[in-house]
C-alpha cells in the first residue's frame, strides 16, 4: 500500500462496526444518484471491519476559492506558510481485477471515479497482482483487466499509482479477498518449501519468496529477481503509451504486503497479534547459510548456527526476553552482529529490485516509489523490537530508516511511509507505541537523505480527528513535508455523506495548505462567511454534479 495493505496496526474502539464484504457484493450498487436535495454515495464495503473510534475533537475545515465555484466578495484569502500542494489518491479495492483477470463491475467503477473527481481527488492506486496477470505459467502475462481500468481512469482525466504486488493478498490486516502466489510458483514451493520465509519454529510463510534465494535459479530457471524484472519489464512495454501522464507513479513491491520488510508479524491463523513483538524470518536454509557465512567471515562460527535463542515467540513483549529486554543481547557484540546482518539482507534485496526498476521505467516519466512499515509499537523502549524483527534496525542508540532513505535516494525513489493518521494517546499504554515520533524520526531521515516522503493511513478513518492529523504532517518549514498522500481505502463507508464531505474538506486543505485562516463554525456574525453555509453550498454544487 500503496500501497496496499496496512501493516501499522493499533487498538481504537469502535463506535459502529459494518459487516464487510467483497467488492463483488459492492459493485453493482457502489454508487447511485437520486434527485439533488437528497443525493447520495452508496457503497457496499469491500473491506474488513476497521477497529476505530472516531476523535471526539472537531476539526475546523478551511476553504479554497475554486475558479468555478461562487466567490465570496468579503471571504478571507488563506494565509499559507508553505503552498506546496498535497495530491490526494486513492486505493482501489484489493480485488479490482477478478480471478479471471478481468475489470470488476466496470460500470459501477466508472460512476466512482466519477465520484472520486469530483471530489477533487488527484488520481486511484491500484494493486497489479504477480498471481493473477503471470497465472498461466512463466512469461504469459495477462494485463486485459488493468488496461480496461488504465483507459477508464484516463477518460475521467485522473491519474494511476500502480503497485508491482509482488506479495500474497491475504492475511493480513484488511485483506477482503485471497490472490496467491502464482500456481506455478506454488509448485515448486512445495518441492522445495525453503523457497519462503520460516521462523524459529518452522512454520513456513508463503506470502512472498525470501530474499535468501534472490540470486538462485530457482523459479523455474530463474532467479526470483529476473522473475520481478520481467514482470515490470512486460507492464512498461504494455502500457508504454500511458507512462508519466496517467500512470503518474510505479510503486515497487519488495516485500509482504507490498513493504519492505520480513513478514514477521502474520496474522494468518492467530499466528501473531498486537502488539506482540513478532519472529525473525532467518531459518529457510538459504538464509541460515548467508548467515553462517557472514559469521564465517569474522571467526565467529557459532553465531552463524541460527538466530538468537532468547529473542520469545510472537505474541510476546520486550521484557519476557533475554534479547529484547532493556540491557538485553540486541546491545552486545553478538546482537549487533547479527542485526547489521538482518537488516544489511533486506537492503541489498531491495537495492536489487530498485536496480532493474530504475533501468525499466527510468525516462518514462512515471516516479517511482516504495513502501516502508510503519511499525509503531514498541517504539518507547529501548530495542524496539518490532522494528528489529520486521528487519528495521531501529533502536535508542541507532537510526534504522537513514539507510532505508538513502537507499531509496540513489535510486530517486519516493519514500512512501505508514500511519500518518495516528496519534500517541489513542494508543494502548502497555503497547509503549509512538507513531508521532516515528513519524518524526522518518520525516527527518529523509530530509537528510534528500529524498521526497508521500504518506498513506494504515487503517481505515473517516474522522475529521484523523484528517487533521495528516494535515498537521503534510506540510514542514523544514523541507520535510508530504509530497502525496494516498487513502486507504474506497469502500462503502468513504461514500457516507458525513464521511464524504470530510474527506472534501481534507482534499481541499491538502491542496490549500495545512496552515490556513480558519472560518468559524457556525453564524457569529450575521454575514453567509462561516463553515456551515460554505459547506451547504459547496455540497449542492458537488449534488448537481454527480446527476447523471
Amino acid at each position: 500500500m500503496a500501497l496496499t495493505l496496512p501493516s501499522s496496526l493499533s487498538l481504537i474502539n469502535l463506535n459502529d462496526t459494518k459487516t464487510s464484504k467483497t467488492s463483488d457484493e459492492f459493485l453493482p450498487n457502489m454508487v447511485s444518484f437520486n434527485k439533488p436535495s437528497t443525493s447520495r454515495l452508496r457503497v457496499r464495503s469491500s473491506m474488513h471491519e476497521a477497529h476505530l473510534s472516531h476523535d471526539k475533537s472537531m476539526h475546523s475545515e478551511g476553504w479554497k476559492n475554486e475558479q468555478k465555484e461562487e466567490q465570496f466578495h468579503t471571504l478571507p484569502a488563506p494565509q499559507v506558510e508553505n503552498g506546496s500542494r498535497v495530491p490526494i489518491f486513492v486505493m482501489l479495492p484489493l480485488d479490482t481485477i477478478n480471478m479471471k483477470g478481468k475489470l470488476n463491475k466496470p460500470k459501477a467503477m466508472n460512476a466512482s471515479l466519477m465520484a472520486l473527481k469530483s471530489g477533487g481527488i488527484e488520481g486511484v492506486m491500484v494493486d497489479t497482482w504477480w498471481g493473477l496477470v503471470e497465472k498461466d505459467g512463466p512469461g504469459r502475462y495477462n494485463w486485459d483487466g488493468y488496461a480496461e481500468l488504465v483507459k477508464m481512469v484516463q477518460s475521467h482525466g485522473l491519474k494511476l499509482q500502480v503497485v508491482m504486488s509482488f506479495h500474497q493478498c491475504g492475511g493480513n490486516v484488511g485483506d477482503s479477498c485471497s490472490i496467491p502466489l502464482p500456481p506455478w510458483v506454488l509448485e515448486e514451493i512445495g518441492k522445495n518449501p525453503d523457497l519462503v520465509y520460516t521462523d524459529r519454529s518452522g512454520r513456513r510463510n508463503p506470502e512472498y519468496i525470501s530474499l535468501g534465494c534472490d540470486l538462485l535459479p530457482i523459479v523455474r530457471g530463474r532467479t526470483p529477481i529476473q522473475v520481478y524484472t520481467d514482470f515490470m519489464r512486460s507492464f512498461r512495454e504494455r502500457f508504454t503509451d500511458y507512462m508519466g501522464c496517467v500512470i503518474d507513479e510505479i510503486q515497487v513491491g519488495m516485500g509482504p504486503c507490498g513493504e519492505l520488510r520480513y513478514p514477521a508479524y502474520p496474522e494468518s491463523n492467530g499466528t501473531w497479534r498486537f502488539p506482540g513483538i513478532g519472529e525473525f524470518q532467518c531459518y529457510d536454509k538459504y538464509m541460515i547459510a548467508s548467515l553462517q557465512a557472514s559469521a564465517d567471515a569474522i571467526g565467529k562460527k557459532d553465531w552463524g548456527r541460527g538466530g538468537p535463542h532468547d529473542s520469545g515467540q510472537y505474541n510476546q513483549f520486550p521484557e519476557d526476553t533475554g534479547f529484547f529486554r532493556n540491557d538485553g543481547t540486541w546491545n552486545s557484540d553478538y546482537g549487533r552482529f547479527f542485526l547489521e546482518w538482518y537488516s544489511g539482507k533486506l537492503l541489498q534485496h531491495g537495492d536489487r529490485i530498485l536496480t532493474s526498476a530504475e533501468g525499466i521505467f527510468q525516462g518514462t516519466g512515471a516516479k517511482l516509489s516504495g513502501k516502508v512499515a510503519g511499525i509503531h509499537w514498541h517504539y518507547k523502549t529501548r530495542s524496539h523490537a518490532a522494528e528489529l524483527t520486521a528487519g528495521y534496525y531501529n533502536t535508542r542508540h541507532q537510526d534504522g530508516y537513514l539507510p532505508l532513505a538513502r537507499m531509496f535516494a540513489r535510486h530517486g525513489l519516493v519514500f512512501n511511509f505508514t500511519c500518518m493518521e495516528m496519534r500517541d494517546t489513542q494508543q494502548p499504554e502497555h503497547a509503549n507505541c509512538s507513531p508521532e515520533d516515528l513519524v518524526h524520526q522518518v520525516k527527518r531521515a529523509t530530509r537528510t537523505a534528500r529524498v521526497d516522503l508521500a504518506g498513506e493511513n494504515a487503517l481505515e478513518r473517516y474522522d475529521s480527528g484523523a484528517y487533521a492529523q495528516v494535515l498537521g504532517t503534510s506540510r514542514s518549514d523544514s523541507g520535510d513535508g508530504l509530497s502525496a498522500f494516498t487513502y486507504l481505502r474506497m469502500n462503502q463507508q468513504l461514500f457516507e455523506p458525513n464521511n464524504w464531505r470530510n474527506m472534501v474538506d481534507f482534499v481541499r486543505n491538502m491542496a490549500d495548505g495545512s496552515r490556513i485562516t480558519l472560518l468559524p463554525e457556525s453564524d457569529t456574525s450575521r454575514t453567509n462567511l462561516y463553515v456551515g453555509f460554505i459547506k451547504e453550498k459547496s455540497e449542492k454544487k458537488i449534488n448537481k454534479s454527480l446527476l447523471v
